[in-house]
C-alpha cells in the first residue's frame, strides 16, 4: 500500500476511487498486500477508514502474516526471537507463536520502529550462536510523506555485516506470499496482477511467479530505476489510477 495507494498518511489522488471501481466489477476483486509488518491488517483497516476507505480485515494481508505462517509450518513450537513493533509481537501471540527474550531457535526481524541498541545486539549475539535468521521483508526503504525511511532489508544488512549470516525472507518477492494468496483467494497465479511502486518487491513477485508485475511511478521507483533494474514490468504507469 505504502506508495502505490497512499504515502504516508496522505493518499493518492484517485487512487481510493479506483479501489471502489474494482469493488463494484463483479468480474474483479482485490487484496491489499504490504509488505509494511510494522502494522497489522487491524490497524490497516483503522488508517484507511481514517483516510477516507472502508475496507474489510480480510482485504489486508501482510509480509507479517506470510512469515508467521511459515514459522507455524515449519518450526511449529519453536521458540522465537522477534525484532518487531508491539503491534506485530501481539499479533503473532495470538497467531500461537512461542516468543522468547532468550534461546531462540530462530531469530526473526522485521520492519521494527520500536528498534533499539540492544534489540540489534541480541539478535546478533543469538544468529552468532547458531539461531536461525528470519525477516518478514525485504525492503530497504520506506517511503513516507518527507521522503524515506530505512525499512526491514536495511536492518538486516547491518546484522549481516556484523554476524556473517544472511536471512532468509519472506513477503514481496518471494513464493510463499503467492502461494498465501492463492490460498485465501482460490485465483491461480496467472490471474493475479501485482502492483506496486517498488521493482524488487511489487513487480519482480508478478513477473518472477507466474502472474503479471505492474510498476507505479507515485512512490519508490522512477523510470531510472527501471532502466537500472534486471526486473521488467509487464507495464508501467504513473498512478494506479491509470490502470483500467
Amino acid at each position: 500500500m505504502d506508495g502505490t495507494i497512499y504515502i504516508g498518511d496522505e493518499p493518492i489522488e484517485g487512487a481510493f476511487d479506483w479501489v471502489r471501481k474494482i469493488e463494484a466489477d463483479p468480474d474483479r476483486d482485490y487484496i491489499f498486500f504490504t509488505n509494511n509488518a510494522s502494522k497489522v491488517p487491524s490497524i490497516y483497516v483503522e488508517k484507511l477508514a481514517k483516510l477516507g476507505l472502508d475496507v474489510d480485515e480480510s482485504k489486508i494481508v501482510t509480509a507479517g502474516d506470510v512469515c508467521a505462517q511459515f514459522l507455524k509450518e515449519n518450526y511449529p513450537g519453536a521458540k522465537i526471537f522477534l525484532n518487531g513493533t508491539p503491534a506485530l509481537e501481539e499479533n503473532w501471540k495470538a497467531k500461537g507463536l512461542n516468543l522468547v527474550k532468550d534461546n531462540p531457535d530462530v531469530c526473526v526481524q522485521s520492519f521494527d520502529t520500536t528498534l533499539t541498541y540492544e534489540k540489534l545486539d541480541r539478535i546478533c549475539h543469538f544468529i552468532r550462536n547458531g539461531a536461525d535468521f528470519i525477516a518478514t521483508h525485504k525492503d530497504i526503504n520506506c517511503p513516507t510523506e518527507y521522503g524515506f525511511m530505512p525499512d526491514c532489508g536495511a536492518i538486516c544488512e547491518l546484522i549481516k555485516s556484523s554476524t556473517g549470516v544472511a536471512p532468509r525472507f519472506f513477503g514481496k518477492p518471494y513464493k510463499e506470499t503467492v502461494d498465501m494468496l492463492t490460498s485465501i483467494t482460490g485465483v491461480e497465479a496467472k490471474n493475479m496482477a501485482f502492483v506496486g511502486d517498488r521493482l524488487y518487491t511489487d513487480v519482480a513477485t508478478g513477473v518472477n511467479n507466474g502472474a503479471v508485475g505492474i510498476l507505479v511511478l507515485s512512490g519508490e521507483s522512477d523510470m531510472q530505476t527501471v532502466e537500472e533494474s534486471d526486473v521488467k514490468p509487464t507495464a508501467i504507469y504513473n498512478s494506479i489510477v491509470e490502470i483500467n
